[in-house]
């Protein structure tokens, strides 16, 4: 019996996910990075996903790849956003193809439907104004129609798309996590973190499961977030399918904030009552 640990790439291995993963996972997993800076903890191939000649090696005797590497600043940068999401994705994704991987974890956002707070009651929940929400409210599905409300969200809209259509054509497995909102101190600061909290370890958790998923789950999308009180997009998905068991709660921290429509309207955008 084989005692090898699987051998994962993560790109983008410096970020805040990527380091968590390869710290806490790896006992399981044989890490390697794929980053634009060092990171000499783990075997690490420096190169930009945007440039596919350069990153391409990254791939060789991979087993599993955890897609990471992102910008999510400027998130309305169409510029930014096609090559480091679009390009880059795209790249990640034929590489591993071209190398016989057999699974790709891409790192999707919430932002792929965050369009929603622009209705009542999402955008209520996400600027703290509780009182105004009658209960029950519709919990959002994975099945619901992606509405992002950036370029960031949009390309990562295009990325699921791309995924499921490597998924179909070359009988790769794509498992996307619309991850939430997780912090560097893993708790929230804003009241607008309280809908879409992610606690580190549900995150690295929901990684995990993505990763020891059967063979035979070829595409899906999972919504991750912790199981916060405020929340509005389901997470029954990933715990039927992953048996994914969220422990995090972001009302379980006091602050100060008190919310308000500046947290979640941006630019130009208005409230559609």
């Amino acid at each position: 019996m084989s005692t090898e640990k699987p051998k994962v790439l993560i790109t983008g291995a410096s970020g805040l996910i990527g380091g968590l993963t390869w710290r806490r996972l790896g006992d399981k997993y044989e890490f390697s990075g794929l980053n634009r800076s060092a990171v000499p903890e783990i075997p690490n191939t420096r190169a930009d996903i945007a440039d596919f000649d350069a990153m391409l090696p990254a791939f060789e005797g991979v087993d599993m790849v955890v897609h990471m590497a992102n910008y999510t600043s400027d998130v309305d940068s169409w510029d930014l956003h096609l090559q480091s999401g679009i390009v880059g994705t795209r790249n990640v994704f034929e590489a591993a193809r071209l190398n016989g991987v057999k699974r790709v974890v891409f790192g999707s956002t919430g932002d792929t439907t965050t369009g929603y707070e622009l209705d009542y009651p999402y955008g209520e929940l996400a600027a703290g104004e509780y009182d105004k929400v009658a209960e029950p409210w519709r919990m959002l599905t994975h099945m619901d129609p992606t509405r992002p409300k950036s370029i960031y969200g949009a390309c990562k809209v295009f990325c699921e798309a791309l995924g499921h259509w490597y998924s179909d054509r070359y009988d790769m497995s794509v498992l996307c996590i619309r991850l939430g909102a997780v912090l560097a101190d893993n708790a929230p600061t804003l009241r607008r973190h309280y809908p879409g909290y992610l606690d580190q370890q549900d995150c690295v958790d929901m990684i995990d499961r993505c990763l020891q998923a059967p063979d035979d789950l070829k595409f899906d999308v999972f919504n991750a977030i912790s199981d916060n009180r405020y929340r509005w997009r389901d997470i029954d998905h990933p715990k039927q399918v992953l048996g994914w068991v969220p422990r995090g709660h972001a009302e379980d921290f006091e602050i100060e904030d008190k919310g308000g429509w500046d947290q979640v309207l941006d630019g130009d955008q208005r409230l559609r009552r």
